[in-house]
C-alpha cells in the first residue's frame, strides 16, 4: 500500500485535465513467469480520493460522482495475464465501481521483479494504464462539461509474504 498509486485524469470543462489519486489501496498479486500465468486483485477505498482541494473531494465523493457511503470500495481482478516476449504485455479484468462490473484492460509499461534492496524482499514493481469511460458504471453527473473518458495510470510494488 505504500507505494500504490492509482491515479486517474479526466477532462474538466475543455480548459485542462484534473487529476486525482486513491490513496489507500491494497491488494495481492500472484505471478510466474515461467509458467507465464498471474492472478491480481486490487481493493481500492474510494473515501481516499484526493485531487488536492478539499471541498472538490468532498463533492466528489458524494452522490452522482463516487458515493461513497453506498460503494466504498473500487475492485480491480484480474481474468488473464497477456504476455509477449518473456513479460507480461496487459492484463484483462474485470472492474467494479457504483456496483457496476465492466471489462477493463491494462496496459504493463515496466515490470520488475527481483530482490528490494531496502526491505530485504523479493518484491514486483509495476507501471500500467488503460481507460474507461465513467458514463458505463453510471457516473453521469457533469457531462459533458466533465470528461466522459478517464485515464487511469498505476504504479505498484509488491513484496513476497512468507
Amino acid at each position: 500500500p505504500s507505494h500504490t498509486y492509482p491515479q486517474f485524469a479526466v477532462d474538466h470543462l475543455g480548459f485542462s485535465t484534473q487529476r486525482g489519486q486513491f490513496d489507500r489501496v491494497r491488494g495481492t498479486l500472484e505471478y510466474d513467469s515461467v509458467q507465464r500465468t498471474g492472478r491480481l486483485e486490487v481493493i481500492i477505498d474510494a473515501s481516499s480520493l484526493d485531487t488536492g482541494h478539499d471541498e472538490r473531494d468532498a463533492v466528489l465523493r458524494g452522490p452522482g460522482w463516487f458515493d461513497v457511503s453506498s460503494h466504498p470500495v473500487i475492485t480491480f481482478r484480474s481474468l488473464r495475464f497477456l504476455f509477449g516476449q518473456d513479460q507480461p504485455e496487459a492484463i484483462e479484468g474485470e472492474l467494479t465501481m457504483l456496483g457496476v462490473t465492466q471489462p477493463m484492460r491494462l496496459k504493463i509499461a515496466r515490470l520488475k521483479c527481483g530482490l528490494n534492496l531496502v526491505s530485504r524482499k523479493r518484491a514486483c514493481g509495476a507501471d500500467a494504464s488503460g481507460t474507461l469511460r465513467r458514463s458505463q458504471f453510471g457516473m453521469h453527473a457533469g457531462l459533458p462539461f466533465v470528461g466522459d473518458e478517464v485515464r487511469l495510470h498505476i504504479q505498484a510494488e509488491a513484496h513476497l509474504e512468507n
